[in-house]
C-alpha cells in the first residue's frame, strides 16, 4: 500500500468516485444508522427502508445485499481507465500482470489482517482465510488478465459460462449425506467444499460465504464491471448514448436474474448466479443514475461528500475496523444527546462516528493523500 498525491491533470468521471463513496459509506456505517431507525419513528415507510439494511439469513434479497457486489462491480469499471495509458504506450502484458498480482497479494494480506486481528498466531485453526479485500483482489487480477487478452464479447461469454457452470455444479454434484441439488445451509455443495478443503475458521462454523467456490461467481461481477467501464470510456458514443446503454444493460441483467431465480434462488450467502445477475443489474442502474446526474447533467456539487469517501475507499474500510469512531463519538457528543430519549442514543452515536470518519477522510482529501493498493 502506498500514499501518494493524485496525478495532476488526470480526468476522472466524478460519478464513479461518487458511487464508490456512496457504496463505502453504506458499508462503513450509514447502513447501520438507517437500520437503527427501525421501530423508533412510528413511521411505516421508515421501518420499511430500515428493514432493507440487514442481510437475509439464507434465501431472499434486501438492498443491503447489493453493496459488496457493487464494490466488486466498480473495481471492474476502473480497469479500462487504469490500463488505458499503459496499453496505449505498449507496456508489456507481463508487467501489467505483475502489477495486478502484487495488488492481489496486498489486498489479500490486508483482508487477512481485517478478518483475524488480533491474529491468533499459535492457533492457526482459528484463522479465517476468506476476506472481502482478498476477493476484490482476486477478481481484479482475473479481470485484468481477461481484459488484456479477450474482447468484450468473449469476456461476457466467460462470465456467463462461469455462472452456468456454478449453477450446474450446485445442482448436479452430489454432497455426501445430502445428494445433488440440495441448497440448504447444511447440505449445499459450497459449504461441503469449504469444510473439506478450506483450512482455518469458517464464518458460520460450517460454512463461509467468502470461501472457495463462491469466488467464481463473485468475480463475474468485476468482469461485468469492466464492460460498464468500456461503455463509459467509449470515445465514439455520446454521453446520452452511454447512459442509455448502462440502463439497458441493467434492465437485461435484472430480468435474467429474476427469471433465473425461479429455479436458482437469490441468495447472497451462496452467491448464486441469480444473485450475481440481480446485483449486476442494480449496479449498472446505479452507475447510470450517478453518471446521468453528475457527468451528463453536470450536477456535481451535491456529490462532493461522496467523492471524498470514494477516493479513499480502502482507507475507510480499514480504518473503521481498527479505530473505534463510535467510542470517540460517544465521548465527544453524548453530552449533547443525553437528554433525549435513550432509544435515539445509538443512532446519534453512530451518526457522530460517521461524521468523524468523514472529517478524517476530508483531511486526507485536502492534502491530496489517497491510500491505494
Amino acid at each position: 500500500m502506498s500514499a501518494s498525491p493524485a496525478p495532476a491533470q488526470k480526468v476522472r468521471l466524478v460519478s464513479i468516485d461518487a458511487l464508490r463513496g456512496f457504496d463505502m459509506l453504506m458499508i462503513a456505517g450509514a447502513g447501520q444508522v438507517i437500520h437503527q431507525l427501525q421501530g423508533k419513528t412510528g413511521l411505516a415507510w421508515v421501518d420499511a427502508v430500515a428493514g432493507q439494511f440487514t442481510h437475509p439469513a439464507w434465501f431472499g434479497f434486501t438492498f443491503y445485499d447489493c453493496f459488496f457486489p457493487l464494490f466488486l462491480f466498480l473495481a471492474g469499471v476502473s480497469i479500462p481507465f487504469s490500463l488505458a495509458k499503459a496499453v496505449a504506450q505498449g507496456t508489456p502484458k507481463a508487467e501489467l500482470y505483475k502489477k495486478a498480482f502484487v495488488r492481489l497479494l496486498i489486498l489479500a494480506a490486508l483482508g487477512f489482517l481485517d478478518k483475524n486481528a488480533p491474529i491468533p498466531f499459535f492457533e492457526p485453526h482459528h484463522m479465517r482465510l476468506g476476506s472481502v479485500l482478498g476477493r476484490i483482489g482476486l477478481a481484479g487480477f482475473v479481470s485484468v488478465v481477461l481484459y488484456l487478452n479477450l474482447d468484450s464479447m468473449k469476456r461476457l461469454c466467460v462470465a456467463g459460462g462461469i455462472l452456468l457452470a456454478y449453477y450446474a455444479a450446485l445442482f448436479l454434484v452430489p454432497v455426501p449425506g445430502y445428494g445433488a441439488g440440495n441448497l440448504s445451509f447444511e447440505g449445499n455443495l459450497v459449504g461441503w467444499f469449504d469444510r473439506s478443503f478450506l483450512p482455518g475458521r469458517l464464518l458460520q462454523g460450517t460454512y463461509d460465504e467468502l470461501g472457495l467456490l463462491t469466488q467464481f461467481p463473485a468475480m463475474c461481477l468485476t468482469m461485468f464491471g469492466v464492460f460498464a467501464g468500456e461503455i463509459l470510456k467509449g470515445g465514439t458514443s455520446t454521453p446520452s448514448a452511454k447512459f442509455r446503454q448502462l440502463l439497458l444493460a441493467g434492465a437485461v441483467c435484472l430480468a435474467l436474474g429474476l427469471l433465473w431465480s425461479l429455479h436458482f434462488p437469490i441468495a447472497k450467502r451462496m452467491w448464486t448466479s441469480s444473485f450475481i445477475l440481480v446485483t449486476t443489474g442494480i449496479s449498472f442502474t446505479l452507475l447510470a443514475v450517478f453518471y446521468g446526474i453528475i457527468d451528463l447533467l453536470n450536477f456535481k456539487r451535491w456529490a462532493f461528500p461522496l467523492v471524498v469517501v470514494g477516493m479513499n475507499s480502502l482507507t475507510i474500510y480499514m480504518v473503521y475496523h481498527f479505530v473505534d469512531f463510535g467510542h470517540t463519538s460517544k465521548l465527544l457528543f453524548s453530552g449533547l444527546y443525553q437528554p433525549l430519549d435513550p432509544k435515539w442514543h445509538n443512532v446519534l452515536e453512530s451518526t457522530g462516528g460517521l461524521l468523524l470518519v468523514w472529517l478524517f477522510l476530508y483531511a486526507l482529501y485536502r492534502r491530496q493523500i489517497f491510500f491505494k493498493a
